[in-house]
């Protein structure tokens, strides 16, 4: 342990042990999570504490996760970790607690449902069934591609609009949560269905409207010709579910969720699947790492299973 980080870890633990008056037991078990937090932080070449960054500090708990800790455990240590920066915050050693804002993963067992591969792509045939001429179904099928291939959320297909996607560069412009903007990929399955979509079924629905002016920017429209709304989407994921007959219950964010769930499993790394989903932070996309992670547009389309 260097000299900075030695000076800083004895202080934290008299205050603990004597100022506080913790159990021994206590003590000790804050001074292992300390000393484990400090020698991974050494191993990234960070020396003192004013040099770390609240990345620094996701990064440790994603690696508590890739080492297999338990949800207990990382909550633990995360515990310590707080600790250890306020006190250092006290202590006028940093200007800033890093840590506050992290917060440990959930375990496992809030792991929303997910549909392998081959249950996605019986999904979206399902979307297509009912006649390549049919403006809905046409609808239909580029909408959950676009859902699949995007991992946006329901709101943020409902929102989505005309000039929010270019088919010739693959990439969709999604609003996300708090107004904030992403640019993500769109493979070349979602690509394919929203051409055929654009070119023989959108104008269709437009004309369809009752309203004086028809919808002119909203990517997706309903029977009626208005924007689709949030609901109509949850029936289009239901009803296509039901023909492709699977019978566990489905929703738009079952998408999203199998989404990030198959980018992880093809070898995407945690950051980048967390800028894919628009995740404030890394620890809310963590919940999908059930194996090793290992920027953004190759480990797309060299994850996804329908990017190329």
């Amino acid at each position: 342990m260097n000299s900075s980080f030695d000076r800083l870890t004895e202080q934290f633990l008299v205050h603990i042990g004597v100022e506080r008056g913790l159990a021994k037991a206590t003590v000790s078990a804050y001074e292992s999570d300390v000393n484990k937090y400090v020698d991974w932080l050494e191993s990234r070449g960070i020396e003192n504490a004013d040099a770390i960054t609240s990345r620094d500090v996701e990064d440790y708990v994603v690696s508590l996760d890739a080492a297999g800790e338990s949800a207990r455990s990382k909550a633990r240590r995360l515990a310590s970790l707080h600790e250890f920066h306020r006190f250092a915050l006290a202590q006028h050693v940093v200007a800033n607690d890093v840590s506050a804002a992290i917060k440990a993963p959930k375990g496992a067992s809030t792991l929303p449902d997910v549909l392998n591969i081959d249950e996605v792509t019986k999904l979206l045939d399902a979307a297509a069934v009912g006649g390549s001429d049919d403006p809905v179904v046409l609808r239909n099928k580029a909408l959950l591609e676009f859902m699949y291939a995007t991992g946006c959320r329901v709101s943020e297909a409902a929102g989505a609009n005309l000039d929010d996607i270019d088919l010739d560069e693959h990439v969709a412009r999604l609003m996300g949560k708090g107004s904030k903007q992403r640019l993500v990929p769109i493979g070349s399955y979602a690509c394919e269905a929203l051409t055929a979509y654009l070119n023989m079924a959108r104008g269709e629905l437009e004309r369809r409207s009752s309203a004086a002016i028809p919808e002119r920017r909203a990517l997706f429209l309903n029977k009626r010709g208005r924007r689709i709304s949030r609901q109509s989407i949850w029936e289009v994921v239901k009803d296509a579910g039901k023909r492709a007959g699977i019978t566990r219950p489905l929703h738009p964010h079952t998408l999203r969720h199998s989404f990030a769930t198959h980018l992880i499993q093809g070898g995407a790394d945690v950051r980048t699947v967390q800028e894919l989903l628009g995740h404030a932070s890394v620890t809310t996309t963590q919940i999908y790492t059930h194996v090793s992670p290992e920027h953004l547009i190759e480990a797309y389309l060299s994850s996804h299973p329908r990017a190329r």
